[in-house]
């Protein structure tokens, strides 16, 4: 196949890139350049667009004898990723964008600009393996469940699943890839993963949303409605957050209370203890399907909502409105915002925003 090899300067993808040239495919590597003033060093695990991510992916491809290019794409990373993770933060949700840089640059920009080009797949270092099924092609979890990524590509369609290429989805563990990138010759072997938001590399999201979205004095109040705090912007707050409430008044049994909701029209944050943040029912209108979709409009699954949680035994129900999912025991601190993944076995069957919550503690419970 000819193959458009995403490499983002980082041990996996150049991993992932050196299997696909010595599986006998035509590789052509491609660094993304998601912001026009790229930071010229990266810190540890801080980012993951930096000029050295550049320089990296450049010496791997040199080193595998393969083209390589940087494409500008910070304009549609910008649009798609930067201003939504703030539009969604100003609406009270918590957004995941490593999740919207995949579903709208990683397999929906890149990859129409591969297919028009004439690439038959784009290869990346996630960890996920893809099945053909009796319905077809299907997304499943990574032979390393420390490692698996199924998770952030549970946005994919079938249609984006059919040209994509994951390398390293039955590597048994990372220790592999990085032994493996040392015998290569490969300079990353031993670089640190990225976990920051790239965007945002000291790790000051409270810090760079007041800059982008300014400060507004509102109250903090209790489930009864009673004020126990101010605050100086709702988009400081995330849902299950006990550090930085100070609260005015503390709660009658002295307990720690935590965030249960961020109410932006208002400009108003909900504090309650913390067996409120439990939660008996989530629903969402925004969905989609990673290959063939459910048979039944109700049918048993697991339920994952982030990256690293343990899934959840549950039943979704799929109606004109959306996909409403009730889990076998309660979910914690689930946030409006958040991506819910459901899984059959380790199979991805698809995912959907969470728009609404139900808690399973009553008000006055």
């Amino acid at each position: 196949m000819r193959i458009l090899a995403a490499m983002s300067g980082g041990v996996d993808s150049a991993v992932a890139a050196a299997r696909a040239v010595e599986a006998g495919h035509d590789v052509v590597g491609v660094h993304l350049a998601l912001s026009r003033a790229g930071g010229t060093l990266r810190t540890g695990s801080r980012g993951c667009c930096t000029i050295e991510d550049a320089l990296d992916a450049r010496r791997a491809a040199d080193l595998l004898g393969i083209p390589f290019y940087v494409w500008d794409f910070s304009e549609r990373f910008r649009d798609d990723v930067i201003d939504d993770f703030i539009a969604e933060y100003q609406a009270g949700r918590t957004p995941n964008p490593c999740m919207r840089c995949n579903e709208k640059i990683k397999f929906a920009a890149l990859l129409e600009r591969a297919i028009e080009l004439g690439f038959d797949a784009v290869c990346t270092g996630h960890y996920a393996t893809l099945i053909d099924g009796e319905q077809g092609l299907e997304l499943h979890r990574a032979s390393d469940n420390a490692k698996d990524q199924s998770y952030v590509l549970g946005v994919l369609t079938t249609e984006q699943l059919a040209h994509t290429y994951f390398p390293l989805g039955t590597t048994p563990s990372k220790a592999i890839v990085r032994a493996e990138a040392e015998d290569r010759g490969l300079t990353v072997a031993q670089k640190p993963d990225s976990h920051d938001i790239c965007f945002i590399p000291d790790g000051d999201t409270r810090g760079w949303l007041a800059e982008k979205v300014g400060t507004a004095t509102g109250e903090i109040v209790d489930r009864a409605g009673e004020v126990v705090g101010s605050h100086e912007g709702a988009h400081a707050f995330t849902v299950g957050q006990r550090r930085g409430l100070k609260l005015g008044v503390p709660a009658a049994d002295g307990k720690p209370r935590f965030v249960l909701e961020v109410r932006p029209v208002s400009n108003t944050i909900v504090v309650g203890p913390k067996e409120a943040l439990a939660i008996a029912e989530i629903a969402g209108e925004r969905y989609s399907w990673a290959g063939a979709g459910p048979v039944d409009s109700s049918f048993a699954c697991h339920v994952q909502i982030r990256a690293h949680s343990e899934p959840v035994a549950a039943v979704a129900t799929v109606t004109d409105e959306g996909v409403r999912v009730v889990p076998a025991v309660p979910l914690d601190g689930v946030a409006p915002g958040q991506t819910a993944v459901l899984y059959v076995g380790t199979r991805v069957l698809g995912q959907f925003t969470i728009d609404t919550t139900v808690s399973a503690v009553p008000v006055g419970a």
